[in-house]
């Protein structure tokens, strides 16, 4: 009978035994691996999550993760039971147009006295140290890539661009440490590996949530400026609608108490009502001359007409247009002129335009004292002073001074009038004349602003390139002095019937012979019996367009060498061109200058011979 026995067989039991200790030790060591990987997964996102919260440098995110791996590796390796606690881990970045590499980032720096860590290239016997600043050329981290066992990893992303080297560095192990068994060499490899793998993963999520927050905070700031952009048009528009309806009560109201049944003012009363009525209207003109001369010049369609102007007498004739509205307030007005100006080349409209907004805003904010205008050469420029004895500009609103639209809020709620644009296109235009405006202001002790310009422009050439002349300008400067003979037949062709009437009334008190049609068809209808000396046509007709009507008499023989002079409400650049390229003569816009207009229909409705004085 056999006999069996429960223990175990002693020699079986001895059998066991180590392969049981080396699952442990397996175990145990990938244990350690995936823990050392799960610590570098979450110091990882914890630098992605700061630059999801911060929106920081490229460089330094970047900076944030290479230390972190480095950090995590060194880490991991010195807490282990491996024999790899000599070791020095580093990142190197490699640029695609070089052949080198230059190391970054170590887990360690040497000390002073101790020798630098190094790897060692077998096939090519030679050592890298690995320190930083230190470089690297390509070939050797190729050669530490593909050595066994491994010594480099690249980082690259899934178009084989690459973003640096992972490189464990290896010192030689002192005569008591013990060589790594053979399953910490391979984790150690796995942990590298893996390592750059997560590294390249973050670098890449990096590059998605820079991109992402430069996007936001360019959209960011899109929004801050609508917003703001928003502010300024709706305190533009509310500023404006004051501006305009403080006029238009005015002219609406005189006008209807002028034409009030039983209502019969003195002729004084009569022509005050009126003066009231034609300064409204030029205030209204101003503002919209404003807005339209700030789109031009942001638009770079501005007109500027070059002359050599009398400084002295320019002066002079702004300061006699402020004259009676600083009376008003009790204000002295002051011009100080330094003998050696006489003259400058410049557009002498826009000189006094900017002369007349900086003086203008002074009397504004000035309640007693003075008010002043000084002229002085400085070098190569002209500086024109204008100073007051007003409330002053903080320094904070100094800053926002020349900005379109901007007014300071102490004159908003005082009520002060004006748009926010005066500065602003005072300063650009001062700039298309290749100089300056400057200011120099204290709270309750007054301002100083000045316009700085040379005193040479290049004669003939306007600053934007063109080199059309302003007629208007030049008519409205130099009128011609004409009489005209009653046989001179005009033909008035206007849709608007207020427009015709004052443009009637007007040429007739001049002499002249005015036959009024409202329309195209009438138009034609009155040429078969009519010869006109000239023809005042304008754009916008019920029935047709006057730029097409002025091509077709130019296909007609009879009608071909009639004068065409169009007005237009059309006053944008590139309006002008557009009515001569049509075939008119001339083109004057709407309201009308009713000096110019009588300046034009003398030009065209006399014979040569007597315009050029024979």
């Amino acid at each position: 009978m056999q006999q069996y026995s429960s223990l175990p067989d002693q020699n079986s039991l001895i059998d066991a035994t180590p392969k049981l200790l080396t699952t442990i030790e397996q175990l145990r060591a990938q244990l350690w691996l995936e823990s050392s990987l799960n610590q570098l997964q979450s110091r990882l996102n914890d630098c992605l999550l700061s630059a999801c919260n911060t929106a920081p440098q490229a460089g330094a995110a970047q900076a944030e993760i290479f230390q972190a791996v480095v950090n995590e590796i060194n880490s991991a390796v010195h807490s282990s039971n491996l024999a790899l606690t000599d070791c020095a881990v580093g990142i190197a970045l490699f640029q695609p147009q070089e052949t080198v590499a230059t190391v970054c980032y170590v887990s360690r720096s040497p000390s002073p006295n101790s020798q630098p860590l190094f790897v060692e290239v077998l096939t090519a016997e030679k050592k890298l140290l690995l320190r930083l600043q230190e470089v690297i050329k390509l070939e050797d981290l190729q050669q530490l890539e593909n050595q066994q066992p491994q010594s480099a990893w690249r980082l690259a992303d899934d178009s084989g661009n690459v973003m640096g080297w992972l490189i464990i560095a290896t010192a030689s192990l002192s005569s008591e440490r013990q060589s790594p068994i053979k399953p910490q060499a391979q984790l150690r490899s796995q942990l590298m590996a893996r390592s750059a793998k997560y590294c390249t993963t973050a670098l890449l999520q990096l590059r998605h949530i820079l991109s992402w927050s430069q996007r936001y905070q360019h959209l960011s700031n899109s929004n801050q400026e609508l917003e703001r952009t928003n502010q300024l048009k709706n305190q533009f528009l509310a500023n404006t609608s004051h501006e305009i309806r403080t006029p238009l009560s005015s002219i609406i109201g005189f006008t209807h108490l002028l034409l009030a049944p039983g209502y019969e003012p003195t002729r004084e009363r009569q022509q005050e009502y009126l003066n009231i009525i034609q300064s409204s209207g030029k205030h209204l003109l101003a503002l919209i001359n404003d807005i339209l001369d700030l789109s031009k010049i942001e638009a770079n369609q501005l007109e500027v007409q070059w002359e050599i102007i009398d400084v002295p007498l320019l002066c002079s004739n702004v300061l006699a247009l402020v004259k009676e509205k600083a009376a008003n307030k009790g204000l002295k007005l002051c011009l100080e002129l330094e003998p050696d100006i006489t003259t400058l080349v410049a557009d002498a409209l826009r000189l006094k335009q900017m002369l007349l907004n900086l003086i203008f805003n002074a009397l504004k904010f000035t309640s007693e004292g003075s008010v002043g205008l000084r002229v002085a050469p400085k070098g190569v420029f002209v500086h024109f002073t204008v100073w007051d004895t007003g409330s002053g500009i903080s320094q904070e609103d100094q800053v926002q001074l020349f900005e379109p639209y901007f007014q300071i809020a102490k004159a908003v709620a005082g009520g002060v009038e004006g748009t926010g644009l005066g500065l602003a296109v005072t300063q650009k235009l001062a700039q298309i004349h290749g100089g300056s405006v400057k200011v120099e202001s204290e709270v309750n002790r007054g301002s100083r602003f000045t316009l700085v310009l040379p005193f040479k422009q290049e004669l003939g050439v306007e600053k934007d390139g063109g080199d059309e002349v302003d007629e208007r300008a030049k008519f409205s400067s130099f009128p011609l002095h004409f009489t005209p003979s009653s046989s001179v037949e005009i033909l008035l062709v206007e849709n608007d019937l207020p427009n015709a009437d004052l443009m009637q009334i007007y040429l007739r008190k001049l002499g002249y012979q005015v036959t009024w049609v409202q329309n195209a068809s009438e138009m034609w209808e009155t040429l078969t019996g009519l010869e006109p000396a000239v023809i005042l046509m304008d754009v916008c007709l019920t029935d047709g367009n006057g730029l097409s009507l002025v091509q077709q008499l130019r296909e007609h023989e009879q009608y071909r060498t009639i004068p065409v002079i169009v007005q237009t409400a059309m006053a944008m650049k590139g309006d002008r061109e557009t009515c001569l390229a049509a075939g008119v003569n001339d083109y004057i816009s709407k309201p009308i200058d009713l000096p110019l207009l009588a300046s034009l229909v003398a030009k065209y409705s006399k014979a040569p011979t007597s315009l050029d004085g024979e």
